[in-house]
């Protein structure tokens, strides 16, 4: 058996193998409700084969949406729309897990095929929140500088959305804290630079992120995982960095958390990112062996035999793909073709199988 078709298992849940869909935020809700593109775009892949189909970045507010297109789940409708979307992909064999996000100072932006601009005021535009008031980038409005009522608020918006993704039936929550949303923008000293006991040294810096992963750890049941989504560098001198990554995730380690899935880049415009094939997976190995915490590796990862010896060596647990699902949504049942190995075909599709 190729280590990619291992059934992988993280406190009470079996993930049929070890390749994962990323969160891919697809621009395409109103009102937060995921609908018929959402069921199509995520139950595809779970017929395809994967083992953990993730639900796109979903706000855990308004406030917290990168741009109106996106999903949430704040409310009632929200639930009961994701719900006909995690029994389908439950029914297929996979696992539904959800991404809780809040966009932080990089929100009230439009739609990526509409130029993904900050919006004006005449187009709906809401004020961002950021442990700073420092803006992304030239052109982007600072954002207001977060109180710790605002703290208390967000932590308990992060609660509140864990609860209803267990009323909308997902199997893994996953705390977005990478790619320059909020709770990146307090790990890294280029966007946190508060004077309180929120910002300066990394204790203070972590301080928030983790405050948030033990709110959602507390409500989200014991037998399921939380996972949280790391950038484990900012590629941007004296910003966040590996060695502040691994001392990260050993605090995630002892809230509970059950693996960090290890991507990079997203707190500043233009940094210089040496992209390439598995360029990220050394981030997941280094946390891996250094906090004792499972790791996914994610990243212009491809090729079957690559994301295999990625897991034969040791250097992450589970494979987490988007843009090769984007391209094939049947990328497993294809990779164990090519490595040999003899998985179920969704029965309709038996036929094609040889």
């Amino acid at each position: 058996m190729a280590r990619l078709f291992e059934p992988l298992r993280l406190r009470g849940v079996t993930f049929r193998n070890r390749v994962f869909v990323s969160p891919m935020c697809m621009y395409s809700a109103e009102d937060g409700v995921p609908n018929d593109w959402h069921l199509v775009h995520l139950g595809s892949r779970a017929v395809g084969g994967a083992a953990l189909v993730m639900a796109e970045a979903t706000g855990v507010s308004a406030e917290g949406r990168i741009s109106p297109g996106d999903t949430g789940i704040w409310n009632g409708s929200q639930v009961d729309a994701f719900r006909r979307i995690t029994e389908f992909v439950f029914a297929r064999g996979a696992v539904p897990g959800i991404q809780l996000a809040h966009a932080g100072r990089k929100a009230s932006t439009d739609v990526p095929w509409k130029g993904g601009r900050p919006l004006t005021a005449a187009d709906g535009a809401w004020t961002a929140l950021g442990p700073s008031p420092i803006p992304f980038d030239a052109g982007y409005p600072p954002p207001r500088e977060m109180t710790l009522a605002d703290m208390d608020r967000v932590t308990d918006e992060f609660a509140s959305a864990a609860e209803r993704a267990v009323d909308a039936g997902f199997g893994v929550a996953e705390i977005h804290a990478a790619h320059g949303y909020l709770l990146h923008e307090f790990l890294s000293p280029l966007s946190d630079r508060r004077s309180d006991e929120y910002g300066g040294e990394l204790e203070n810096r972590m301080r928030f992120p983790v405050r948030v992963a033990r709110a959602v750890r507390r409500v989200f049941p014991a037998e399921r995982p939380v996972f949280v989504r790391i950038s484990a560098t900012d590629w941007a001198e004296n910003g966040w960095d590996l060695p502040q990554s691994i001392e990260l995730s050993k605090l995630l380690a002892t809230e509970g958390v059950d693996l960090v899935d290890c991507s990079s880049g997203g707190l500043v415009p233009n940094a210089r990112v040496p992209v390439g094939p598995g360029y990220q997976v050394p981030f997941a190995e280094a946390i891996r062996h250094a906090a004792g915490i499972p790791t996914a590796a994610v990243g212009m990862i491809t090729e079957p035999r690559q994301a295999e010896e990625i897991l034969q060596a040791g250097k992450a647990d589970a494979i987490v793909m988007a843009r090769a699902f984007l391209r094939d949504p049947y990328w497993p049942l294809h990779a164990a073709r090519e490595l040999g190995v003899n998985v179920d075909w969704p029965v309709p599709y038996g036929r094609a199988k040889t």
